[in-house]
This record gives C-alpha cells, structure tokens and sequence, in this order.
C-alpha cells in the first residue's frame, strides 16, 4: 500500500461496523470485480446484476468504467501507469462501498492481474469477488457495439486491450461466466447462485 504524502493525517473510526450495516441490510457487503475485454459483456452483465439484486431487496450498486472515466478519472489515459492508477483509485472507492455493506458490482477491463491483485489486497478475506467475464476477441470484435475494435485495428486507438495492449486472463477467479454461449440471465444465475451458496445474500 502506498504511503500518503502528507504526515498530518489520522484515520478517524467511527462507531458503526461494517458487521452493523450488514445486520440491518441483510447481506454481507461486498465488491464483485468483473474484468474481461471490451465487448464481453461487462457492463450489460453487472447493470443487470445491480436490478436483479435491487429487485430482491438486497443494496447494490455498479461502478462501471467508461462511467468512472467521466468524473473521478477523467484525467487518466491508457497507458500502462494511467491504467494501474485508475485501478487503484476504484479500488479504494469500491472497498468504501464494501464497508458501507453494498454488493457492489464493477465493471472495468482491469487487465492486469497485479493491478486487480492489489485490489483484492485492500479488502479482508471474501469481500472481493473476482468475476471473469469471458469471451473470445474474436466474438467481443464481433459485437464491436462502440466501433472501439476497428479503431484500434486502424490504429486510432494505441494500446487498445486485446489488440495493441496486452489482457492477462485472471487465474483463480472465484467467478467465471461464458457471455460468448450463456445467455444474459443464465450468467447472472450463476453469480447468484454463488453470491447465495456463500451467504453473502439470502436464499429466495
């Protein structure tokens, strides 16, 4: 963890537990961390995954990448160091929404495995789910919902992940759904069945 640059500071704890907030919400807050590529299915997976859970009552909320860019990232790029910082800042606010007891659902390509490492790093033990959201470049170029792969194959956009940037696949996700041969709700039952087989939401 890195150091803060000012020494005048000091962590205030406050009276309410994260054991608290759970209590009275009825699940146990966590972040469900949804990496893969560009058009594999993401955002479409966790904005359904936040209703799904809303709907049952259960506190959710996603944090979704191209949105985070707009407002507390918007002075980073992609490159590597641009893309590590970006990483690290959702990080910190991802761990706020788990202490508050929210089941919170991000969405970020995050392509490095030392990067959503460092993140899982921050929370205690089973507050961080990783969720890989898998699907071959060829059918996520398929999709090319955005126009981002044609882009970046007529070299428009540098250091595009999959393409001029490196993806490292995650290599013990708690969590893996195939958006390229499931369907949207065959995946999203999946995550659920995971988030109710661990206790982190009730059974229906």
């Amino acid at each position: 963890m890195s150091t803060p640059k000012s020494r005048n500071i000091t962590w205030h704890a406050g009276m309410v537990t994260k054991a608290d907030r759970e209590q009275i919400s009825g699940n146990k807050g966590c972040t469900i961390w949804m990496t893969g590529l560009s058009g594999s299915g993401k955002s479409t997976l966790a904005v359904a995954l936040e209703k799904k859970l809303w709907d049952r009552g259960i506190r959710s909320y996603v944090l979704d990448g191209d949105n985070v860019r707009h407002g507390l990232n918007k002075d980073l790029g992609f490159s590597p160091k641009d893309r590590t910082e970006n990483i690290r800042r959702i990080g910190e606010v991802a761990k706020l929404f788990t202490d508050a007891g929210v089941i919170n659902v991000t969405a970020f390509i995050s392509p490095y495995r030392a990067d959503r490492d460092a993140v899982r790093a921050l929370m205690a033990e089973g507050d961080f789910i990783e969720a890989f959201v898998d699907c071959p470049v060829e059918v996520c170029e398929r999709r090319d919902t955005k126009g981002l792969y044609k882009k970046a194959r007529a070299g428009e956009i540098p250091e595009f992940t999959g393409i001029s940037a490196p993806y490292e696949e995650p290599l013990t996700p708690e969590l893996t759904v195939h958006t390229d041969r499931e369907s949207e709700e065959e995946s999203l039952n999946i995550i659920a069945a995971y988030l109710e087989k661990r206790g982190y939401i009730p059974r229906v």
